[in-house]
């Protein structure tokens, strides 16, 4: 067995890892991981142990790994062409033929693609063309964006205070004011005893509209959401939740943005998460499944609602100052094309539906009756465990045991990764979407392995 002490000490000397307890990790108490290889659902490190990814990377490696398809049209793009530009005009015959896939894929009432490097600097990049929209309307002021407690929609400066979760702001000096926070649609923890999930979506609706109403409806550009919160705890909305936030959004001709980073390109068993939930949306946030992570590439879709007013901004100010140099980088899209024919070539967004359900359903037969489940849920294959103290009543347990934490180490343990998702004890599973019945059986027997060792 490999001992990787060389990469280990390098690791620890030189690599600022984002997410990890870094002082910990300098002084060699948690462990260097050297990924090595990966095939189907499968990774390999460099000690050769093979383990089940039931979270895809980060939700992201929708086709699996090691296909070579995307390599291979990777290595050709770059042979042929490695870079250019796609300032003035500038293009390749990947990123048009990419825009053109996407929004061959994406609701009727969308436009264009712009393209970026991640889900962070995309929405960035939607929150500059809500600003600029409003502004070519003559509407100066309308400019603060909505989002929700338990949202993640990145880590930078905007996209972090648009992210509603303590970890994202804490000593960053986050969230900037431009940013207020709504009612997070998590039935689970935000309902009173006795309303059902409809009342608790027209109250999320109702604490929506008095925001609006107390920040002034002038002030307010737009709200953004996720489809189906994803770090936050993988939430799917409750029952009547999207017609009853566009209610509001209409009513104050608010913009909506749907962050669809993890949700696109079939997650949810649909394409997209705004057809899955009837959304119609001003922007779709796209990154992840976009190239299923074989190269850094993001995008916004504008609607066609807010091209023609972005149109007119350049027709009265010039250019537009906006872009960033790897915009559409040949290789990312050279990866999207082949990407998106390898999802439509293997059934990708049907066997999410398919097998997406039937890992729900392994996962409520082998929880829902446990003392300590608080609830089973998820939508095509993004599902979670969610633990807690005692049922009745509802009592979480002290963060400070981090039972999630202890749990996902047990399935690792047994080479399965699942996710201990922050803000709860919450295990999460998102695995690639060609994860078969078989390798969903082996999930879920792991994971009542591990919590039968954790909670008994």
């Amino acid at each position: 067995m490999l001992t990787n002490d060389q990469l280990a000490e390098w690791d620890r000397e030189t690599f600022f890892h984002p997410s990890t307890h870094l002082a910990q990790h300098a002084r060699g108490e948690t462990p260097t991981r050297v990924i090595k290889t990966g095939k189907g659902v499968y990774i390999i490190d460099r000690d050769d142990r093979k383990m089940l990814d039931a979270f895809a990377g980060l939700y992201c490696v929708n086709v699996g790994y090691g296909r070579t398809e995307i390599a291979e049209a990777i290595s050709k793009q770059a042979h042929e062409l490695a870079y250019y530009h796609s300032y003035v005009g500038h293009g390749t015959e990947a990123s048009i033929t990419l825009s053109k896939m996407i929004l061959d894929r994406a609701p009727d009432n969308m436009s264009k693609v712009y393209f970026g490097q991640s889900g962070s600097d995309a929405n960035e990049t939607n929150i500059k063309l809500v600003w600029y929209f409003n502004n070519i309307l003559g509407r100066p002021k309308k400019k603060k964006i909505i989002s929700r407690w338990r949202g993640y929609h990145g880590s930078g400066l905007m996209t972090g205070s648009l992210t509603g979760l303590e970890l994202f702001h804490n000593k960053f000096d986050l969230p900037l004011s431009q940013v207020v926070h709504t009612e997070a649609p998590y039935y689970l923890r935000g309902a009173v005893p006795g309303m059902s999930e409809e009342e608790f979506s027209a109250d999320c609706a109702a604490k929506l509209e008095a925001l609006i109403l107390a920040e002034g409806p002038d002030t307010v550009a737009a709200f953004i959401g996720e489809p189906v919160l994803g770090t936050g705890g993988i939430v799917p909305p409750p029952a009547g939740y999207w017609a009853a936030i566009q209610a509001v959004l209409k009513k104050y001709d608010i913009l909506l943005i749907a962050d669809e980073v993890v949700t696109g390109f079939g997650r949810l068993g649909s394409m997209f998460g705004a057809d899955h939930y009837g959304i119609e949306a001003d922007i779709i946030t796209i990154a992840k499944g976009l190239t299923s992570a074989y190269a850094p590439l993001s995008g916004s879709i504008i609607s066609s609602k807010m091209w023609d007013v972005l149109a007119q901004g350049t027709d009265e100010n010039g250019p537009i100052g906006h872009g960033w140099t790897y915009s559409a980088h040949p290789i990312g899209a050279a990866a999207g094309v082949a990407n998106l024919k390898l999802i439509d070539e293997m059934g990708l967004v049907e066997n999410s539906e398919k097998t997406g359900a039937y890992l729900l359903e392994q996962l409520n037969a082998a929880f829902a009756d446990h003392p300590n489940v608080a609830q089973v849920r998820g939508e095509g294959l993004m599902c979670a465990v969610e633990f807690a103290e005692t049922k009745t009543p509802l009592g979480f347990f002290d963060p400070g045991k981090k039972v999630g934490y202890a749990i996902s180490a047990a399935m690792a343990s047994r080479n399965v990764i699942a996710r201990a998702m922050p803000q709860g004890d919450i295990i999460g599973f998102a695995p690639p979407l060609c994860i078969s019945k078989d390798e969903v059986d082996h999930v879920v027997s792991v994971a009542k392995e591990a919590v039968t060792e954790v909670l008994g």
